[in-house]
């Protein structure tokens, strides 16, 4: 069972306040912890999965740490679990303890030890995570260095991304999944845009502009054509831009026009276009006709034409 304090906390209706929606996700932490289980975050970038490991390390105290270990080729086992410092082994010898320096795994004694894109680090650093999560042992070089495991560990993975490693069957065992997804709805959406994205003084965004945004991202998240989606960045992003683009004009409310000039420069880049489609169109041109074909030349602008233009 989690410690007293935490427990206490994840027992509150919503301990989990940085996070806007998500209820399901909320509700299914809250008993992984109360059972003292190690988690997966699974979904697409931008979903929060960061934002929400941090809110856990929040309801755990500022004395408890949260180490944050970034995954990716280059990750070594040292990196994870600590190395002999060859200055140090000269002058108390090559098997003393006091030559070892911890990785981080040791550092989040008492807290969260935090693996960002868990299954984009090479086999050995896996193995050496399996080793510390089953054996609650570490062995380094000649060491045989023990430790209580006393810390909450908390990966992410994003499904879609192919430049990964395999995570072994054994390795997934140890952990329990929580999938991720984007915002349930565009209210939703426009809410975490509105506390999330940055605001520029003096600039006004009118609701209906506000929700056109979000609308043509989370259009876009529905298109067949697209392998990857554009994330609550890209509303966020069209946010922040539309305003930067009207003091530029120097006005002091966003207008249509302002959205458009953005589209293409915050889109693009964050879509993949299936190979069909992909010979036959660039990311650009894609996001310009599609925005194009469902916002200017399409009844959802005339609707709203009165307040957009």
């Amino acid at each position: 069972m989690a410690n007293k304090e935490l427990q206490k906390r994840l027992l509150e209706n919503d301990p989990f306040t940085d996070i806007i929606g998500q209820d399901k996700v909320k509700s299914a932490v809250k008993s992984a912890l109360l059972a003292d289980r190690h988690i997966i975050f699974v979904g697409p970038p931008g979903i929060g999965k960061t934002t929400l490991a941090k809110n856990i390390a929040k309801l755990l105290g500022k004395n408890n740490p949260f180490v944050r270990v970034q995954g990716s080729p280059d990750l070594t086992v040292e990196d994870l679990l600590g190395d002999i410092d060859p200055v140090k082994a000269l002058k108390f010898g090559p098997l003393s303890i006091e030559a070892f320096t911890k990785g981080k795994i040791f550092k989040a004694d008492k807290g969260i030890l935090f693996f960002d894109e868990l299954n984009r680090c090479p086999e050995k650093v896996q193995n050496a995570l399996l080793q510390v999560l089953e054996e609650k042992e570490a062995t380094i070089g000649s060491y045989d260095v023990d430790f209580e495991i006393d810390f909450i560990f908390i990966g992410t993975m994003n499904p879609e991304d192919t430049s990964t490693e395999k995570l072994s069957d054994v390795l997934v065992d140890r952990f329990d999944f929580i999938y991720m997804h984007y915002p349930e709805n565009i209210g939703i959406e426009k809410e975490i845009v509105v506390e999330k994205g940055k605001k520029i003084d003096g600039i006004f965004i009118g609701n209906k502009l506000l929700e056109l945004m979000v609308y043509f991202v989370r259009l876009l998240r529905e298109d067949k054509n697209l392998e990857k989606k554009p994330s609550v960045r890209a509303s966020l992003g069209l946010y922040e831009r539309s305003q930067s683009n009207a003091l530029l004009h120097g006005r002091k409310s966003v207008n249509f026009n302002d959205i458009e000039e953005s589209v293409v420069s915050v889109l693009a880049h964050r879509i993949r276009l299936k190979p069909s489609v992909k010979y036959l169109q660039s990311p650009e041109e894609y996001v310009q006709h599609q925005f194009e074909k469902n916002i200017i030349d399409s009844e959802v602008l005339e609707e709203k034409k009165g307040d957009l233009l």
